[in-house]
């Protein structure tokens, strides 16, 4: 018999190749679940990702169905919960709605402040620097402690008998401690406190990967430095600014521990949170799921406003990497 000439070696080769997938098929279609799977494509190393999924199920999409199917079960019908939400009519809590709009005027200034507070700095920071690391330790601090330690700071220092009052009363700046606790001024502070290194360290990781060389680019061409941030800077900056804000607002409205420790929960600063927490602490499971219900679709109708409002803004490229 003659040796295979060059021409059909690589025919040879596949046609081995085919049958050998065929046998394997054949095989693997006899093994249960394990030849099914790869039958359908599923490779070993995609059971890696069924315990995220089993994760988000049990967690994450259970409790939300079961939320929202609950807050439809109120005791004068399907949509009562809500009703009596939008009319104030919660056996224990006489301004739900009014709590809404204090939740509002609370997280939107705060994640406004937030994120003009740290965008200069984080910008001053992208590159190298003396006492870069000692800097963001220090605004890390708040993020560790957590809002009941801050809270508790706050109050000790700022309250009627704290350190400010008392430094300003012995050098006669003042007749009477300023009220600094218990008031909306006191609960804004909080929330800045608290999510500053939030916004802090997401605009610094964004505008470290913003390349230097086209804000230099653009000064040597010509442009104003008003010129360069509205043309160069402002349209890179626009996605870290969005999601940044994004993330500040809706950290800022579920305010919950501040409001109550700093705040005034008879009315100047009872948020929506709370509303929620009063109803599911007197069993009333309905009003409590319709109040939770309403924070997730106010925090998403702000949420597509942002991201519109950056679509309006700027709809070019926002790509301007290192590298």
């Amino acid at each position: 018999m003659s040796a295979p000439t060059p021409a059909t070696r690589p025919a040879a080769a596949e046609v081995a190749a085919r049958t050998e997938d065929i046998a394997f098929t054949e095989a693997g279609s006899g093994r249960g679940l394990r030849g099914w799977t790869r039958a359908h494509g599923f490779t070993p190393a995609m059971w890696f990702v069924v315990p995220g999924v089993v994760f988000m199920l049990a967690f994450f999409i259970y409790p939300l169905i079961y939320g929202v199917a609950l807050s439809f079960q109120g005791d004068a019908g399907p949509f009562s919960a809500y009703r009596e939400f939008f009319s104030d009519q919660f056996p224990h809590d006489s301004g739900s709605l009014h709590s809404l709009w204090v939740t509002l005027k609370l997280a939107i200034p705060g994640a406004l402040i937030n994120v003009a507070a740290a965008v200069p700095i984080a910008w001053r920071m992208r590159g190298a620097m003396r006492g870069k690391r000692l800097i963001t330790a220090l605004v890390m601090v708040p993020m560790t402690l957590g809002s009941v330690f801050v809270a508790e700071g706050m109050i000790m220092f700022l309250g009627g008998t704290g350190w400010f009052n008392r430094v300003l009363l012995d050098l006669h700046l003042i007749q009477s401690p300023l009220k600094l606790i218990g008031n909306y001024t006191a609960v804004l502070i909080a929330i800045v406190i608290t999510g500053f290194p939030f916004a802090f360290l997401l605009m610094l990781g964004y505008v470290s990967g913003i390349d230097p060389n086209l804000d230099k680019a653009a000064a040597m061409l010509g442009a104003r430095p008003s010129q360069r941030f509205r043309k160069v800077t402002l349209p890179l900056l626009l996605p870290g600014l969005t999601i940044t804000f994004a993330l500040s607002f809706v950290l800022a409205f579920a305010v919950f521990p501040s409001a109550t420790l700093v705040g005034n929960d008879a009315g100047p600063t009872r948020v929506i949170s709370k509303i929620a927490y009063n109803e599911y602490a007197f069993a009333h499971y309905a009003n409590a799921s319709a109040t939770a219900v309403i924070m997730g679709v106010v925090q998403l109708a702000v949420l597509g406003v942002i991201f519109f409002v950056r679509s309006r803004l700027y709809r070019g490229s926002t790509a301007g990497g290192k590298g």
